[in-house]
């Protein structure tokens, strides 16, 4: 059965993101201890590698592998690097991965490049992966109390185009789409409201740089309305 954008398996896959990015949020005070936070980080990014060593084994036991298996769309790129985010707490890794991963992965969960549905495995493996990368820079914000600045931003999308290039000739030379360089996905996406192939490249930029942005103003609006809440409802006030 092929997979329907917005359907029940839809919703619940979503629902299911939410509720694991969420928790991270409602149980932060318990995850700063230093026995938790060492073993949820260290779980978080075991995930993370399963899920790309499991699709992966997929790929060669049910004869599915192919050029387009190689890691090298920006979510896949992203499992990676988050993985070592959440192991090393590298700040620069955290600048990528907070755009560049939540950017991505919350595209990918609205508007799913798959094939198949519930409850099949790469659905479980679609949703859990995308919902394990956004929890990780989730994790290292409300956790551990990074924050991204302004230019985190322009740093985050100077290593977009970097990583784009292996991206743009492993395309070239396969004939595959990773990164969606050479052509829209064939499954519906936010980048049917763009122009076609090539001159939606340049719109994107736009659109990142617009999102980058968006994601840092909701991390600062948040931190002022936490402060004020803080200022209103002091301890032992």
């Amino acid at each position: 059965m092929a997979f329907e954008p917005f359907s029940l398996a839809h919703d619940i896959g979503l629902a299911l993101a939410a509720a694991f990015v969420i928790g991270i949020s409602f149980f932060r005070r318990k995850l700063k201890d230093p026995v938790y936070n060492l073993i949820a980080r260290i779980g978080l990014a075991a995930l993370l590698v399963i899920c790309e060593l499991a699709l992966q084994g997929w790929y060669a036991v049910t004869d599915n592998w192919g050029w387009y298996s190689l890691p090298f769309q920006l979510c896949s790129i992203m499992m990676w690097l988050s993985a070592a985010l959440l192991l090393t707490r590298n700040r620069r890794l955290y600048e990528i991965t907070f755009f560049l991963g939540i950017m991505g992965a919350l595209q990918a969960l609205l508007t799913p490049n798959l094939d198949v549905t519930f409850p099949q495995f790469r659905y479980f493996h679609f949703f859990i992966a995308h919902s394990a990368i956004v929890g990780a820079s989730v994790f290292l914000t409300v956790v551990d109390g990074y924050r991204p600045k302004v230019s985190s931003v322009f740093r985050a999308l100077g290593w977009l185009h970097v990583l784009a290039i292996p991206a743009a000739i492993a395309n070239e030379l396969t004939g595959t789409n990773f990164m969606f360089l050479a052509r829209k996905p064939e499954t519906a996406s936010m980048l049917d409201l763009l122009a076609p192939w090539p001159w939606y490249l340049l719109q994107l930029e736009l659109v990142a740089l617009s999102l980058c942005f968006a994601l840092l103003g909701l991390v600062k609006a948040i931190d002022r309305l936490l402060l004020v809440n803080r200022k209103s409802n002091p301890v032992g006030g």
